[in-house]
């Protein structure tokens, strides 16, 4: 069934209309699909054609996100559909996000039932992800809420690519987001993914600023193309500067994928060096992902170095925590702790709906 969507107009009288979800502002004709071709004109209507279906839903660790300071070690019910608003060439999800079949969409499932799966398998949240979640905000903000009259958080995990009229209605039911900061030159943006630097930007600066909401930030390093130490720094002022010391920043190790086959790894000591600069410019908490870094993955006290959450891959460790401050100076450590870590671990376990 066809789910007439939000934030849309009608362009003339020829049927056309114009989608208002993303900075893209798609025109759309009568029967055709807007650049993330899962919105559609039907009849003069935008219609989301993958409400209530989705390529699949797993249980996660939290920390797979990536989220590390967002209840860390707790279980996520996981779920995206189909298409995206970028066309990121590098893509690591292409074979969801690229999708053109409707038919990948295998598993059905209503936000009710969503929120029931999740409550069944005891998991802390649900997750938003695989492909952009902005793209089927309206299944996102209804599932959000069923989930929330169930005690269950929510988490998007988004390039942030959204219109400053949508993002109100999209995060204020969330409770956890991770934003894809893809790099810090607006052509790289457009060169790799046929969009553009500032609205991402301005997103981040109103999920800090003018939400509740837990953010953290990815930045894949791509060998060559986003990985100099002068965009590293660039980009760790403007965080500085924007979103302060105490947001988490990941940055995530690259491999060959979609149509970027030709670029080699991402090698540890180029996450290594970045991590650097970030934690050189004032970012307290600085994640390397992808690779097996203990240290690039664990959480240290800030003021005095003690080792709080140490992470093996998505298994925790030691955790030296209490009350969601440093055990051993008392400093508060920014995030949302529950008294104990999740025992969750490094387990995938796939969730047949229905």
């Amino acid at each position: 069934m066809d789910y007439v969507g939000r934030w849309w107009k009608a362009e003339n009288d020829d049927g056309r209309i114009r989608c208002e979800l993303c900075p893209r502002f798609c025109t759309v004709k009568p029967g055709q699909r807007a650049f993330c071709f899962v919105r559609k004109n039907v009849d003069g209507q935008m219609v989301l054609t993958t409400y209530g279906r989705s390529t699949g839903f797993c249980i996660d660790p939290i920390e797979k996100k990536p989220l590390n300071h967002f209840y860390p070690g707790s279980s996520v019910l996981s779920f995206g559909t189909a298409g995206c608003n970028l066309g990121c060439k590098f893509c690591q999800n292409w074979d969801m996000s690229k999708a053109r079949e409707i038919e990948l969409l295998s598993d059905t499932a209503a936000p009710e039932a969503i929120a029931e799966a999740a409550a069944e398998h005891g998991c802390h949240s649900v997750a938003f992800t695989y492909n952009d979640p902005v793209l089927w905000a309206e299944y996102v903000i209804d599932t959000a809420r069923a989930c929330r009259a169930r005690g269950i958080k929510t988490v998007a995990v988004t390039a942030g690519y959204i219109t400053e009229q949508a993002r109100e209605p999209f995060f204020e039911v969330l409770d956890a987001v991770n934003i894809d900061l893809k790099a810090f030159t607006d052509s790289f943006y457009k060169r790799l993914c046929i969009g553009r630097l500032g609205p991402v930007l301005d997103t981040l600066r109103y999920v800090h600023h003018q939400t509740q909401i837990w953010l953290e930030v990815t930045t894949l390093l791509i060998p060559g193309h986003n990985d100099s130490d002068e965009e590293m720094q660039r980009l760790a002022d403007w965080f500085i500067e924007n979103l302060g010391p105490d947001v988490p920043l990941h940055f995530s190790a690259f491999h060959p994928d979609y149509k970027m086959l030709d670029v080699p790894r991402t090698p540890a000591s180029t996450l290594a060096r970045a991590r650097e600069i970030a934690r050189k410019t004032g970012i307290h908490y600085v994640y390397t992902g992808n690779v097996h870094d203990t240290q690039g993955g664990s959480t240290r006290c800030p003021v005095c170095d003690a080792l709080l959450i140490e992470r093996d891959w998505y298994q925790l460790g030691h955790w030296g925590l209490q009350n969601g401050c440093c055990a051993q100076c008392s400093t508060p450590i920014p995030g949302r702790f529950s008294a104990a870590p999740g025992t969750w671990g490094r387990r995938r376990q796939r969730v047949v709906m229905g």
